[in-house]
């Protein structure tokens, strides 16, 4: 819910602008003019002055900003000593709400009522402060008389205590204190309600922004008046201290100040496609491939209350190994450096070229079951430090082949908190802060310092697996009374069979194809087990929560919610799970998420709220997914798979399974059960914790997320199929021992034996091979009903009306809790309904008007379409006929080009033969002439003849010749104009070719006025062609 604060309003005032929790001096904001209120206190005191006696104003100390209206009694003058009679709705035993001096540093007030609290999502919202202020005021029965105490402040001295205080008037004890730079809100009831006698405000509880919860606090005074000084006292505490003041009271031994960073650090590897992708991380483990180039990315948030801004990166370094000097670290080349867009992140990032020879223990595969350290530090110049501030992360890795691939990994980056310890030093400048630093240490560090544990302490244990080993593995070898830790054991993600994993990736392709059904491939795969790094995803396809955003979405709601089972949960999440790493360290994150989710279920199932055992289910959940996967996964195994069921209704159904189980041993171990029978020993000294918890309480990992395999793929009785293969598999054991030695038994030994692989698979194929069908479950299920009723029936009817009206109240009474819950969601619903009502309807309206511009628009579209519509056949009928006739004259066209082309030819062969035959005709007239010795002197040597020019007498010319010649010129020009004729007649055709092709291109191309424009230019074409022609016929 947005906050609705209006700035005009002069009806509240608010401390701070951000939903952050403030550990330093308060932060002011007033909205309005505190003027407005003095106005009013001025305006009701003068009116109220005049029921007063005239000692009553005496002695008031001139500086206080509300005794300067007469308001504030003295130290020595309490408000009880004016005249009820006095006192407009003034009653006996009550003194009024004025406000009185009892303190040098408070302001109090009398005739206060606290009618309760209530949580807020929106701590600065005046709608949901009224919401809230309106139903305590209806339900205010059991309101409590308090006496107010509200800090002063004047200018130039720091505040008192700080601390809002709410008195008990008859043993002046303290009920409650709030710290008033936790109050971030303040709101008087509106003046033409039922709440105008009434004022609010919120107030911030936890010691970290992720942790916070917002309460709104509602009281109402007896006169109307009294809610404005109220208010103004509020808000004149609310007043920023002058910068000199707040110098002022910051002593010497403040001068240390200590700076929280968060750094994130991840790695990515070139993936041959010209960028990187994200290095995969198993646990704590980096997993690399050797001979690709790879990234460093380290990310620094400031999570602290001492604001630090970064200024620059001085260098990014590396080194294999651990506790590396600083002269061995090696300075890796920089690609960028900044602050993100949201401004709270400065992130760098850096190549790293493997192929150095630095690096070759990094860049060389690592044996099985061993790992390489690596330490990554950044130098960061922070603005206000003297020196550079390093931060140095050591994580480890595994190096493998070249072409691994990887079935999971995640995404997370490592991640490390830096505690930077700052010392003030004194500068010129007096506005200029600068600080020296003193120390700086990583949370691992200050947490084995917590343990009492060292670097050098830790040496001889540098040979132990770094996998997901607890450590309490090597007393679990032992065979003495000490039971199983839970969450021990070893879990591998490494599978050594590839065709399992072939199976289960075509299994799980086809599922991504089509969820809605299970591959039939999936029950005998899950039967033998289902890959460590595969269970994450199958699990949650399993529980159907491939689509689980309505319950993410619920869960990050849940969590900010208060849950009355809050102190249980913390006492059992310290139980659960001692023996692994990620739920050992108390405070550390898998604690943390475990206790969120237990806390969310507890609110999100009402009806059972938190139950002993959920947590180890959660524990084993958490370990293969995100906390909001693991909570949707828990919801759906408590309702889906009816496990909620076992806790209702007295542990109803619980008692169910114990007598199926019984009936089963009876059936199938008959002298199990006879010597159980003979020990006093019932199914539920052993068994109860086994439905409960689904095992996952005593029994080691490996075998634990075996049965969470079959027990999400084949439904809930595979619990006795379990149970069944346990108890036949000990039977001799079993046998055995007496009472203790039985329970003993069950307790220690019966866990140890399932320590190895070997031995839990041989007991998850007993179990899977168990003969326990639905059918025997489903006999016995009516036997024990049939039980039941007949003890009912031998029962005192009394005992069994009383026993079903207790059940009745407690239904009642749950009952009325939700409906409660119910009313309050309503309100929010009928608000939230309301403010979304108003925007469809806005929004209808500006859909209408846009329906109706693109009604308009549509038939102008659409007349438009038809004129073009009527142009384009218009254009086409045109381009048929005018390609018709281009057509017809084309093919005559190419009839006389052939007519010309075969005259030509016959032209020129006659000229060649011709040609040929005067050849040979003038080669023999030479041969002659050079035969003759008259004659050949009339030639030169070169063949030229030297004769003169003959005078030819046209009377002795062959006129057969003259004729032919003339002829030959004649043929010579007619063919040189045919030849222009057909140049022309084509060049004409191809200009006629290219206007018809644009011309139906731009038809085609665009349906707008251009046509108009083609057309015109075509019929132009046409008519300039038609008068070139007209005068040639």
């Amino acid at each position: 819910m947005e906050d609705a604060v209006s700035r005009s309003s002069v009806e509240s005032s608010s401390t701070n602008d951000d939903y952050v929790v403030v550990n330093g001096e308060p932060k002011l904001k007033i909205t309005g003019d505190i003027n407005d209120l003095n106005d009013e206190v001025s305006q009701s005191s003068r009116k109220m002055t005049s029921t007063l006696t005239p000692s009553s104003s005496a002695g008031t100390d001139p500086q206080s900003p509300i005794s300067s209206v007469g308001n504030v009694f003295p130290t020595s003058q309490s408000t009880s000593g004016i005249s009820d009679e006095t006192i407009p709705g003034g009653g006996k035993g009550r003194s009024m709400s004025l406000p009185g001096n009892m303190d040098e540093g408070y302001t109090t007030f009398n005739g206060v009522t606290y009618l309760g609290c209530a949580l807020v999502n929106a701590p600065r919202s005046e709608v949901e402060i009224y919401r809230n202020m309106s139903i305590l005021n209806e339900q205010s029965k059991q309101a409590i008389p308090i006496e107010l105490y509200i800090p002063r402040t004047s200018e130039g001295n720091v505040r008192a205590d700080g601390v809002v205080r709410l008195v008990d008037p008859g043993t002046d004890s303290d009920i409650a204190c709030y710290k008033i730079h936790r109050i971030l809100f303040c709101a008087r009831g509106p003046s033409d309600s039922d709440e105008k006698m009434c004022f609010a405000f919120t107030c911030s509880h936890g010691d970290s922004p992720d942790s916070a919860i917002f309460q709104c606090h509602v009281f109402r005074c007896e006169i109307q008046e009294a809610v404005a000084k109220i208010l103004y006292s509020f808000a004149t505490s609310f007043r920023r201290l002058p910068k000199a003041a707040v110098r002022t009271a910051s002593s010497i031994s403040e001068a240390e100040v200590t700076a929280i960073f968060s750094v994130n650090l991840e790695f990515k590897e070139d993936d041959g496609k010209g960028s990187y992708s994200t290095c995969p991380k198993d646990k704590n483990i980096f997993k690399f491939r050797c001979d690709y180039d790879k990234k460093i990315v380290i990310s620094v948030t400031q999570t602290g209350n001492k604001e630090l801004r970064i200024e620059r990166c001085f260098g990014l370094l590396l080194s294999p190994g651990r506790n590396v000097k600083d002269g061995d670290m090696h300075l890796i080349e920089m690609n960028s450096m900044g602050y993100s867009s949201d401004g709270r992140t400065y992130t760098i990032s850096g190549n790293w070229d493997i192929s150095e020879d630095c690096f070759k223990v990094l860049n060389s595969e690592t044996p099985k079951d061993t790992r390489v350290f690596l330490t990554v530090a950044v130098d960061l110049v922070i603005c206000g430090i003297q020196e550079p501030v390093r931060f140095g992360i050591e994580t480890k890795a595994k190096i493998f082949p070249h072409n691994e691939r990887f079935w999971y990994f995640t995404k997370k980056p490592h991640q490390e908190l830096f505690h930077v310890k700052l010392k003030l030093t004194e500068t010129d400048a007096p506005d200029v802060v600068q600080y020296e630093v003193v120390e700086v240490q990583s949370q691992t560090q200050i947490d084995r310092q917590k343990a009492g544990m060292s670097l050098q302490g830790l040496k001889h244990n540098r040979q132990m697996s770094e996998g997901v080993h607890s450590p309490q593995e090597p007393e679990e070898e032992s065979d003495g009374d000490e039971p199983l830790l839970s969450g021990s054991g070893m879990v591998s993600k490494e599978v050594m069979d590839d065709n399992l994993l072939e199976a289960w990736h075509d299994v799980l392709v086809k599922w991504q194809q089509n969820l809605s059904q299970r591959p039939k491939q999936v029950q005998q795969l899950a039967r033998k087990g289902i890959p460590e790094a595969l269970r994450g995803e199958v699990w949650q396809l399993l529980a159907g929560c491939h689509d689980n955003s309505e319950l993410m979405e619920a869960y990050r709601i849940l969590i900010t919610k208060d849950s009355p089972t809050e102190g249980v949960i913390q006492r059992d999440i310290n139980r659960t799970f001692p023996a692994h790493t990620f739920f050992k360290q108390s405070g550390g994150l898998g604690q943390d998420s475990l206790y969120r989710i237990c806390k969310a279920y507890s609110v999100y199932d009402e009806e059972i709220g938190y139950v002993q055992g959920l947590s180890f289910l959660s524990a084993a959940l958490l370990l293969h997914m995100p906390e909001e996967q693991a909570f949707a996964v828990l919801v759906k195994i408590c309702f889906d798979y009816e496990l909620r069921d076992l806790f209702k209704q007295g542990f109803e159904v619980l008692h169910l399974k114990f007598y199926q189980l019984e009936r089963l041993m009876q059936d199938l171990m008959s002298d199990l059960f006879e010597h159980f029978t003979e020990m006093g020993l019932e199914i539920h000294m052993f068994a109860s914790q086994w439905f409960l918890t689904l095992f996952t309480a005593k029994f080691p990992l490996f075998l634990v997320f075996h049965i969470l395999d079959l027990f999400l793929c084949e439904g809930k009785d595979i619990i006795f199929n379990v149970a069944m293969a346990l108890l036949k598999m000990s039977r001799k054991d079993l046998l055995a021992l007496d009472f203790e030695g039985i329970l003993k038994y069950f307790r220690v030994h019966m866990p140890k034996k399932y320590r190895t692989e070997e031995a839990a698979r041989e007991l998850m194929a007993a179990a899977v091979n168990a003969k326990v069908t639905s059918k025997k479950l489903k006999k016995y299920e009516k036997e024990y009903i049939t039980m039941k009723e007949q003890e009912m029936q031998q029962e005192d009817p009394i005992e069994r009306m009383e026993r079903e009206n207790k059940r009745l109240v407690e239904d009642n009474m749950r009952l009325e809790q939700e409906n409660d819950d119910l009313a309050h969601e309503l309100v929010d619903s009928k608000l939230t309904l309301k403010s979304e009502l108003d925007e469809v309807q806005d929004q209808n309206k500006e859909m209408k008007t846009d329906l109706a511009k693109s009604k308009k628009l549509l038939k102008d579209t659409q007349e438009e379409k038809q004129r073009l519509e009527v142009e384009t056949q218009q254009v086409k009928e045109m381009c048929r006929k005018e390609l018709d006739r281009l057509e017809s004259e084309n093919s005559r066209n190419t009839v006389i080009v052939a007519d010309y082309k075969q005259i030509c030819t016959q032209l020129s062969e006659r000229l060649e033969k011709q040609q040929t035959a005067h050849r040979e005709e003038l080669s023999r007239i030479k041969s002659l002439v050079k035969s003759c010795e008259t004659c050949s002197k009339m030639f030169d040597a070169d063949g030229k003849v030297n004769l003169p020019e003959p005078k030819m007498d046209p009377e002795k010319l062959n006129p057969k010749i003259v004729d032919l010649q003339q002829q030959i010129r004649e043929l010579e020009l007619e063919l040189a104009q045919t030849k222009l004729a057909l140049v022309e007649s084509e060049c004409k055709t191809q200009d006629l070719t290219h206007s018809l092709n644009a011309a139906v291109s731009e038809i085609q191309a665009s349906k707008n006025t251009w046509f108009t424009k083609t057309l015109n230019s075509i019929k132009e074409v046409a008519n300039t062609h038609t008068g070139k022609k007209e005068p040639k016929d």
